[in-house]
């Protein structure tokens, strides 16, 4: 959500914000809504305010037996009563068409964010790790997976394209690499471990961004609840319409869960395989936190998802997304790609945005400053610590060997209960 004050003092530098977005002007049309807005809103108040004096002055005039006057101030009183329904209800519709014209508009990129249109234009910041020699060809995930128990003939039996069965072996490593992020992430770095709800309100989803904008990349239940895309949704909100202690922040929060996405807008895009599903899970990471810390922050959450890759040896490459790639409630966006043998490629593993306080003002999130007075918007932050069944992919293909079978990468020994490889069933 955006700041109509800030529109209002620089309608011209948020044109400009949003030109680099790729989106016409906006603010003229903003701006007209918001001044009949508050013309309504001023009519109503001083409609109020004579509403009052004119019924003081009717017992005034009625203790000096003035009839006329009572009876003539009797008439505007009725008048004013009539027409304050009419004008409560155009302040009403004024409000929310004001608020759903912000509501529609992405939040303006940092001043350090490249233009561009896609994600051509996105700029890689460095690389760690080298891509590993095969002797042989690498295979794709998909092709030597059901093997060694990636299942997608009998999860598409019970669910469908885009779903999968992990069996025996497969989903021992996919726990286990659950596991070890989790501890990782709430462990060494500091973020606290919470098991959320996978099923919210609209209200959830309008607070970070996903509604109203993208109804159809989500699952909707019978009851009007929505399944989480993303656990960053029920981790944000839970500073929703809240005043939070300023000596509690930054507040940094993680946890592992299923997510649910349909996938609406992916048409043709990896169809095979085990990289875009309808349900995976994910460890997300979301800080809450001053706005003049969340520079550092974005940094620190960066690094948590990287000290991932690393501690399994994957070869990966940071990229600072430009203005035509980055997601709706971002200013600025980090994507972490992780090579593919089989693809001989770098594909994104994680994201990790700063969002600026956008999200907080959708969910009135603040926080009082010490030794001020008024309250200030919250910043937040997200991203993937990582999504689990990319990473899985990421260690079948990069750990594959000729035999068919994937080596166990060392970090994860403690979790697998010694299984050190995986073999073709």
């Amino acid at each position: 959500m955006h700041d109509i004050r800030f529109i209002r003092e620089n309608p011209a530098a948020f044109d400009a914000a949003l030109a680099r977005r790729g989106l016409d002007p906006l603010s003229a049309g903003i701006l007209a809504v918001d001044e009949r807005s508050r013309a309504i809103k001023t009519e109503l108040q001083q409609g109020q305010a004579r509403r009052n004096e004119a019924s003081k002055a009717i017992g005034q005039a009625m203790a000096a037996k003035d009839v006329d006057k009572a009876e003539s101030l009797k008439a505007e009183v009725a008048a004013l009563k009539d027409r304050m329904p009419a004008l409560e209800a155009e302040d009403r519709e004024t409000g929310e068409a004001l608020q759903a014209m912000l509501a529609a508009i992405p939040n303006l990129p940092a001043n350090d964010v490249p233009d561009g249109d896609d994600e051509a234009c996105n700029v890689e910041i460095g690389r760690w790790g080298e891509p590993r020699h095969f002797p042989f060809t690498p295979q794709d995930h998909a092709d030597f997976g059901p093997a060694l128990g990636l299942d997608f003939e009998g999860a598409a039996a019970l669910s469908g394209a885009r779903f999968a069965a992990l069996r025996g072996q497969m989903a021992r490593l996919h726990r286990a690499l659950a596991q070890f992020m989790l501890d990782r992430q709430s462990g060494e770095n500091g973020y606290e471990e919470v098991n959320p709800p996978l099923l919210v309100r609209d209200e959830a989803l309008f607070g970070t961004g996903q509604l109203p904008k993208f109804a159809e990349d989500l699952f909707r239940t019978t009851d009007g609840r929505w399944l989480i895309p993303t656990a960053e949704v029920s981790l944000t909100n839970l500073v929703r319409e809240q005043i939070v202690a300023a000596e509690s922040l930054p507040m940094r929060l993680t946890a592992l869960t299923p997510c649910f996405r349909s996938e609406a807008g992916s048409a043709g895009r990896d169809t095979r395989g085990f990289i875009r599903q309808h349900q995976f899970e994910k460890v997300e990471l979301v800080a809450i936190c001053k706005p003049e810390d969340s520079g550092a922050e974005h940094e620190r959450m960066c690094a948590a998802a990287e000290g991932i890759l690393q501690a399994l040896n994957l070869p990966y490459r940071k990229m600072l997304l430009c203005t035509g790639d980055m997601g709706f409630s971002a200013r600025k966006t980090y994507d972490l790609e992780v090579w593919l043998p089989s693809q001989q490629t770098y594909r994104e593993i994680s994201s990790v945005s700063n969002c600026g306080d956008f999200q907080a003002r959708r969910m009135n999130a603040r926080f009082k400053p010490e030794g001020e007075k008024q309250t200030r918007f919250l910043h937040t932050l997200n991203g993937s610590g990582l999504a689990v069944g990319r990473t899985l992919v990421a260690v079948l293909e990069n750990y594959q060997q000729e035999d068919g079978s994937v080596i166990v990468p060392e970090t994860l020994a403690p979790y697998m209960g010694g299984i050190t490889r995986l073999r073709p069933r």
